[in-house]
């Protein structure tokens, strides 16, 4: 553990500016790894610190200049998942009152998870999730904490990508008004993803600094807004209820004649029935929406690179911006899952889009917001790339300096990887799912309390403390919700059923 004196005086300047004056003092424990001399050469991994005051041209990139609105974007897209369009079945399934109650509690659970990794990263000065993994518990948290990130970004990727491989080729059949699918390669979900991640996911991922991306999120978030609109447009014109047998009914009028009379009260309870929004619901279903919606709001491996580009940064401001964008993103999920909810009701499938098809497949309005959605989805890949890159950089090329070569090496391999996954092993999403449910409770309620914890100094805030009490508390209850996501997968598979999903 450090000396008190020298994590006090860190704690004074915690934007990552104070290095030159603690030097002299630093303690030669590993903490010294992390802490570099002004004339060293900036290595990626490490240039989440502005290790000098000075404005010599290689730390330029890492000074931060990303703006606050920006950084809003940046994180309001790594927040927003495909996970979107499955909120109205969580809706469904849990009634109007408890799904508000339960996204207002992650919401704030994500907000106070942000600020346990922004305190512990101002107290030593170090703005990389893995670093503060090795600051509390050596070589084994900072691999603990890079593979976590590693693991619940590829299997983002992976779904994102996996997403545009199967819609994309449905909206070019449909807007070839195509009925049967072709043969030809702009109908091959395989030839599809390939193009995309070349021509649009490589060259954003090659980008040095996330906040170049900043725009491109705006656009994703953008389309976002527009399939929201549409969303709540379409519960005004979609007539409830949708009859399950539409098809057998149109085509038998001489038997509609003959029960028309008989049947219409029936029909008009069991209408009043299926269009009565239920406020509360408890169902077998229930308990599965619970994980679903506790990770509604990953974002926190973003969080520290995005603080890293941040101008003027501190911890405050960075509180704020992670502060809009959780507020964003949760006025876009409720207003998203309250009217497809409303639009379908308990006949709302597990992803939206698809209750719109049986509507009108070839509805102009919901194409285009397929259309958006993928655009969505794909602007997001290079934001959750991103922090993958900064931890395969910690654990395998930490000490050597930045190389645009390696840099792109590593875009390119994970994306080559991913796709590979994708194109010939569609399957391994199921492993990717059991992964998810592991790593995104360890980096959203565990690690940042028990980082907190551990680094937090006992002279400042002793083991017994509110705070500390708080933040075992809060790993705990990680520890239960990845619990309860691995024993739902586990009676999924047993069962052969496919109820459990990821949010994000």
């Amino acid at each position: 553990m450090e000396a008190p004196l020298q994590t006090e005086m860190v704690e004074l300047v915690p934007n990552g500016k104070h290095l030159e004056g603690l030097l002299p003092v630093a303690a030669p424990t590993a903490g010294n790894q992390r802490v570099e001399g002004p004339g060293r050469s900036c290595v990626e991994g490490e240039g989440f610190l502005q290790k000098s005051p000075s404005k010599e041209p290689h730390f330029t990139d890492f000074e931060g200049k990303t703006s606050f609105g920006m950084s809003v974007f940046n994180l309001s897209n790594a927040i927003m998942g495909s996970g979107i369009l499955g909120l109205a079945y969580a809706m469904a399934n849990t009634g109007i009152i408890l799904f508000l109650f339960l996204l207002t509690a992650v919401a704030l659970l994500s907000s106070y998870s942000i600020h346990l990794l922004l305190k512990s990263s101002g107290i030593v000065g170090i703005r990389a999730y893995e670093q503060l993994g090795y600051r509390a518990f050596g070589t084994p948290g900072k691999l603990a904490a890079a593979l976590a990130i590693t693991l619940q970004n590829i299997g983002a990727m992976s779904s994102y990508l996996y997403i545009i491989k199967s819609e994309l080729p449905l909206v070019i059949q449909t807007f070839l008004n195509l009925e049967e699918q072709t043969s030809d390669w702009y109908t091959n979900g395989n030839y599809l993803v390939i193009l995309v991640s070349v021509i649009v996911i490589l060259p954003l991922a090659l980008m040095r600094q996330l906040g170049y991306l900043g725009y491109s999120s705006g656009f994703s978030l953008s389309c976002m807004v527009f399939f929201l609109i549409a969303v709540i447009y379409k519960k005004f014109h979609v007539p409830c209820p949708l009859s399950p047998n539409l098809a057998n009914v149109t085509g038998n009028f001489s038997l509609m004649e003959v029960v028309k009379e008989e049947a219409r009260p029936q029909v008009e309870t069991e209408a009043t029935a299926l269009c009565t929004p239920n406020y509360f619901t408890l169902n077998t279903q229930t308990a599965y929406t619970i994980p679903i919606m506790a990770f509604a709001f990953v974002c926190h491996p973003e969080v520290l690179p995005i603080y890293t580009e941040l101008k003027d940064p501190s911890k405050r401001k960075m509180q704020h911006i992670s502060n809009l964008s959780i507020a964003v993103m949760y006025v876009m999920y409720f207003l998203a899952a309250l009217f497809g909810y409303l639009t379908f009701y308990d006949g709302v499938e597990s992803e939206l889009l698809h209750t719109y098809g049986k509507v009108d497949p070839f509805d102009v309005l919901m194409l285009c917001v397929r259309v958006a959605v993928l655009t969505a989805v794909t602007l997001t890949v290079p934001i959750v790339l991103f922090p993958v890159r900064r931890a395969l950089q910690q654990m395998l090329f930490q000490d050597q300096e930045f190389s645009w070569l390696r840099h792109v090496l590593i875009a390119v391999s994970l994306l080559t990887f991913i796709n590979l996954l994708v194109i010939f092993a569609p399957n391994i999403l199921g492993i990717f799912g059991v992964i998810g449910a592991t790593s995104a409770p360890c980096l959203i309620f565990i690690f940042p309390a028990i980082f907190y914890f551990r680094i937090m100094p006992i002279e400042k805030e002793p083991a017994k403390s509110t705070p500390k009490i708080l933040a075992l508390c809060f790993a705990a209850l990680g520890l239960l919700l990845m619990t309860m996501s691995l024993s739902f997968i586990i009676i999924d598979w047993v069962s052969g059923t496919g109820q459990h999903g990821g949010n994000h």
